[in-house]
Order: structure tokens, then C-alpha cells, then sequence
């Protein structure tokens, strides 16, 4: 197969190592620059360029867009898209996990289990968003936050109404979520590939972090789902419309919870955690189903 890998630094680990396999395996695969690539939008000629030359036809293109980046990356895969290229993971799927309101929506429309979650626009109503939340101790989140950027734990009633009436002061989005204390600061990460989990981490944050993220100086360790975490997954994978993806749960007195699905998750600490070939599996799910013209939205989403 012909394949694009979609990114902006190509010296990361997960792009290194999915270069590393699919070759391996007798495949041709090219790096792209996302923000290089511009766009002849022609009626029935979507056509794609990159630092003055036309890119090939590709079999299948792997998605690894960057948050900062969303819209400009999924505007370039959605021309891939219209293309007949088969996508590891659709533009569609990857808006809705970048949206974290959208998201959580549509996970909750799905009967997938959730931190109480509250949104609202005017900060005259921050009484009410907190009762609903159910009080002190609370998450704020950053509606645009990514890897625990923007995340802040919120000690008592008075500090988290002085936040969210800071940021909405300043008309920045947020969402409040209950904190779920019992989780002690760990959390869950399953890979779901092509509908199975083929890996699982526990990450532990660092002394006095509340955020488990390995980014933030977190560790990992190999860990076993139960039924139900493993459930989660697979209903949090598909309710978002992804092939691959990161959900990330806590450990909850009432069960699983699901804190976000990340459709581009970094593959070092889950392969180094658990020993387990993840670049190698997403590149099977392509041999298995990249055909053109097999894009469910061809872009339309």
C-alpha cells in the first residue's frame, strides 16, 4: 500500500515507529507536513499540494493532526477524504472528540457513563452550575484544552465561582465536572483499535498532580480492565465514530467513568507500559480494510 501519515513534527515517537512498521511490512508511506499541504478545491478534482508539488493518490491516510492545528488538519483530510482515500480515522470522528462539549453529548446520548458534567454561558449563573456539578471539590476545564492544559482543580465553592466567572468574565468557554476524589490521581487509558482493546495503561500523576498525564511527569504501568472498563471503551470508541483512539476513564465508586476520547493518542508510553506492538496493530487494521472509497462521510460530515 501507498500511504500518507498527516502530522506536523515527524520526529515524534508514534510517527517514527508507524514509518518503522509499515515499511517493514513492504508498504510505502510518506510524511506530510500538515500546514505545508494547500488545497485545489475543483468541482470532482479535490486536489492536494505540498511544497509546490501535487501529492499523489494514496491508499490510506493515518491522521495524527495536532489540537492546535484541528481545523486546518481536518480541512486537509476531508480533501483526502473526497478524494477515495480511506481514512485511519474520518474527520468527522476526530471533530467530534475535539469538541469536548460535542463529545460528551454525544457519549451521554449513548448511555456511556460520565463525571457530572455543566455548561453554561452566562457566569450569573454560576450558582446553579455549581449545585449541579454538586459542590466543591470541582474540575474546570478549558473547552480547547489539551495533555492537562487548562485543567484546574477547584477546592471549595468560593474558588471555583471566582474561575469560572473569570473566564466567562473574559467569554472563554468551560465546562464543570465533578471530581472524582476516589480515583486518587490515576486514571485509565485503553487503546481501541478497529473495535477491540489491544492495550491498556494505568497513569499515575506526579506527587501532588491531580493530572495523570504522562506529559505532566505521570508514570504508566501495565493494567487489566474489568468487563465493564473494557465495555466502556468500546461504546466511548464507537460513539465517536473512531477507528483508533485513547479513552481515557476513571475508577469511580459507581463504576467507569470516560474523561475524554483522544483520537491521536501517543503510542511510546502505552508500547513501553504494556510491551504491546500498538503501531503494528493499526497498521493490520489498515491491510485489512483501506480500500478507496470506503470512507462512510466521504467528507460530507
Amino acid at each position: 500500500m501507498k500511504l500518507a501519515l498527516l502530522a506536523q513534527n515527524h520526529n515524534l515517537y508514534s510517527h517514527k515507529r508507524l514509518k518503522e512498521v509499515a515499511e517493514a511490512r513492504g508498504h510505502e508511506l510518506d510524511m506530510i507536513k500538515t500546514l505545508r499541504c494547500y488545497m485545489n478545491i475543483a468541482s470532482r478534482r479535490p486536489e492536494i499540494y505540498c511544497n509546490g508539488e501535487k501529492l499523489p493518490r494514496y491508499d490510506a491516510v493515518i491522521p495524527r493532526i495536532g489540537a492546535s492545528v484541528t481545523f486546518y488538519g481536518l480541512a486537509v483530510l476531508r480533501q483526502f477524504e473526497m478524494q477515495g482515500v480511506y481514512p485511519l480515522n474520518e474527520s468527522v470522528g476526530i471533530g467530534r472528540s475535539r469538541d469536548k462539549l460535542r463529545s460528551i453529548q454525544l457519549l451521554a446520548r449513548d448511555g456511556v457513563s460520565l463525571p457530572v458534567t455543566t455548561f453554561a454561558y452566562d457566569p450569573k449563573q454560576t450558582d446553579e452550575v455549581l449545585k449541579l456539578a454538586g459542590g466543591a471539590p470541582l474540575v474546570v476545564k478549558l473547552l480547547e484544552g489539551t495533555q492537562g492544559i487548562g485543567v484546574m482543580l477547584t477546592d471549595t465553592d468560593r474558588s471555583a465561582k471566582s474561575v469560572i466567572e473569570a473566564f466567562r468574565g473574559a467569554n472563554v468557554n468551560i465546562l464543570v465536572q465533578e471530581f472524582i476524589k476516589e480515583a486518587g490521581g490515576t486514571d485509565i487509558r485503553a487503546l481501541v483499535v478497529g473495535g477491540k482493546v489491544v492495550a491498556a495503561m494505568k497513569r499515575t500523576g506526579a506527587p501532588g498532580e491531580f493530572r495523570s498525564n504522562l506529559h505532566r511527569g505521570g508514570s504508566a504501568e501495565v493494567v487489566r480492565l474489568t468487563p465493564e472498563e473494557h465495555a466502556t471503551a468500546l461504546r466511548a470508541a464507537k460513539s465517536m465514530g473512531l477507528n483508533v483512539c485513547g479513552v481515557d476513564m476513571l475508577r469511580a465508586n459507581r463504576g467507569a467513568v470516560v474523561m475524554e476520547v483522544n483520537s491521536s493518542p501517543g503510542l511510546e508510553g502505552v508500547e513501553k507500559a504494556t510491551g504491546k506492538d500498538i503501531a503494528g496493530a493499526i497498521i493490520d487494521f489498515l491491510e485489512k480494510h483501506a480500500k478507496a472509497g470506503k470512507t462512510r462521510t466521504k467528507g460530507k460530515g
